[in-house]
């Protein structure tokens, strides 16, 4: 019964796990549904900013039989996981939020509020200023044909347009998280804002090196991801520091708390010695009177005449006859 009762606990959060996984996959699929009911009108919103550059009269290919079904599979699956993610996250703060104390559920919900949003900014971002840019790069490589060399002309394939696509926006909005992350750490006490300031020409290389890896081989796009980074690192050293400085005054306050508690106890404790004292006191005074007022009863028997029976005197009244 004692082993049973420990793992229903356990139990009771893999269901409550499960139950919440259900709803986010439940709403993922929801929504892949619809998105695929949409998925022409989505592969057109994607394919926007390089039609406006190449024109209405260009055209894109495909070289599989298979090749545009699962594109567009994969453009219904990330547009899914793009508007289930605040169910997801919903579903994931439902589970956790239950374990944590009223501070900590305040201080992780801006947090949980934020990586949307700076998701969505990551991938406006790069759908309206960097892949125009970079499109426009790329196609500037196109030349007419002529009597001395062929034409050199694009022919975007479907599949690996979509890729590339996509590639951009999950790094652009995986970088916008930066300051979630540090600023979590910076609250654990894993990192400080001085140390971050410390290492700001380290981040400064690994933000290109990871744009380099991350972007198309070109300088526009690299820049476009490395300057964000930077300047998302800077920030996250402004939101690190006022993390110190709040906990820092969280700690202060505390401390104030407690020293005000002793001292309520240490005053606690002398008013009841001193009601100790005088508690002691009376049972002093109180057994003074008593043996005062037992000296004075016994005076005044003493003093009191005697009519007859035996006497405390008799030897003194012989040794007078005896002299007389």
């Amino acid at each position: 019964m004692q082993s049973h009762d420990r793992q229903m606990p356990i139990m009771e959060h893999l269901i409550e796990l499960r139950n919440r996984l259900t709803w986010a996959v439940l709403a993922l699929f929801i929504t892949f549904a619809v998105c695929y009911y949409f998925v022409e009108d989505i592969y057109g919103f994607l394919v926007r900013p390089l039609a406006d550059i190449m024109g209405p009269d260009r055209r894109m290919i495909y070289t599989a039989l298979t090749e545009v079904f699962f594109t567009y599979v994969k453009v219904s699956f990330f547009a899914a996981c793009f508007v289930s993610a605040p169910v997801f996250l919903g579903q994931l703060w439902a589970f956790v939020a239950p374990g944590l104390y009223k501070n900590e559920r305040s201080a992780f919900m801006p947090f949980l509020c934020a990586t949307p949003i700076l998701f969505l900014m990551g991938g406006a971002l790069v759908y309206y200023l960097i892949m125009p840019l970079a499109w426009k790069f790329f196609l500037s490589f196109e030349q007419a044909g002529g009597a001395a060399n062929l034409a050199i002309q694009l022919e975007a394939k479907v599949g690996e347009y979509l890729s590339l696509v996509m590639k951009l926006i999950f790094a652009f909005g995986l970088c916008f998280q930066l300051p979630v992350l540090l600023t979590l750490m910076a609250r654990a006490g894993i990192v400080t804002a001085d140390g971050l300031a410390r290492r700001r020409k380290y981040a400064i290389v690994i933000a290109f090196g990871f744009a380099a890896v991350l972007t198309p081989p070109d300088l526009i796009s690299q820049v476009g991801l490395g300057i964000p980074i930077i300047i998302l690192y800077e920030i996250s050293i402004i939101m690190a520091r006022l993390s110190e400085r709040k906990r820092a005054k969280q700690a202060a306050e505390s401390d104030d708390e407690d020293d005000s508690e002793d001292e309520e106890a240490e005053v606690g404790s002398s008013v009841a010695t001193t009601d100790d004292n005088v508690d002691e006191q009376g049972a002093a005074a109180a057994s003074y009177d008593d043996g005062q007022t037992s000296l004075t009863r016994s005076t005044d028997e003493d003093d009191a005449p005697k009519l007859s029976g035996p006497s405390n005197n008799d030897d003194g009244e012989d040794d007078f006859n005896n002299a007389r």
